[in-house]
């Protein structure tokens, strides 16, 4: 590849990390009601503690927001990874084209929990993760979301739920692969192991509090004096 092709490549990289960095729980609580949800709740930059700090409606609004970051970098990849040319003839467009997604994703996960715009203190990236997964697997995503529902709704813990699904998703993919006409990428079988120990990783304080019976059960009402 010539150097051009690789400052395009990289120059979508660097487009994926910011648009993963939008705050938008925090731009959200402080435009409209002069609160950075990171500092009540659980102190999280995400979907979950803004519903349970400002309310089910703006939580909501932020969790589409959230996943569409996610998905929008794996739609960059369509256009910046126009300027791969397999010198190589290793890897064909189709196959790169899903690796290149696939970094995007990763790295949209990565502005989502470290944004440059407030400090680099961020959420836990469950949601940007699910619009990756959206973009990239989106004939899986009604079993890994059967799965979250089905675990909230006799729980109540949507940490619970989070880490269940996570775990279920390279089981899901390598199980249901040929049934759903997916071709079976070793790098995305190790993309789906590194979700299944990631969401759990960012959910170890949640499941000290599962263990010890303290983790409390999600209620659609907002805690804006917590």
């Amino acid at each position: 590849m010539t150097l051009i092709h690789y400052i395009m490549l990289g120059l979508g990289g660097i487009l994926a990390y910011l648009i993963g960095s939008i705050p938008s729980a925090v731009w959200i609580g402080r435009s409209f009601y002069g609160i950075d949800v990171r500092e009540k709740g659980s102190k999280n930059g995400g979907a979950t503690n803004t519903i349970r700090v400002l309310g089910l409606l703006p939580g909501l609004f932020v969790l589409c927001i959230d996943a569409f970051k996610g998905w929008w970098a794996v739609y960059l990849a369509n256009f910046f990874g126009r300027f791969y040319t397999d010198i190589w003839g290793m890897v064909s467009g189709s196959e790169y084209l899903t690796y290149y997604k696939l970094a995007l994703g990763v790295i949209a996960v990565v502005g989502h929990a470290l944004p440059i715009y407030v400090g680099f203190k961020g959420g836990k990236g469950v949601a940007t993760m699910l619009g990756v997964i959206i973009g990239i697997f989106d004939r899986l995503l009604p079993l890994i979301i059967a799965i979250f529902i089905i675990t909230f709704v006799f729980s109540k813990f949507i940490s619970l739920a989070s880490i269940l699904s996570s775990v279920a998703f390279p089981i899901l993919y390598v199980t249901c692969a040929h049934w759903l006409s997916y071709e079976v990428y070793i790098p995305l079988i190790v993309f789906t192991c590194l979700v299944a120990i990631f969401i759990p990783y960012t959910h170890r304080k949640n499941i000290k509090r599962l263990i010890k019976g303290e983790e409390p059960k999600f209620k659609f009402k907002k805690t804006i004096d917590d």
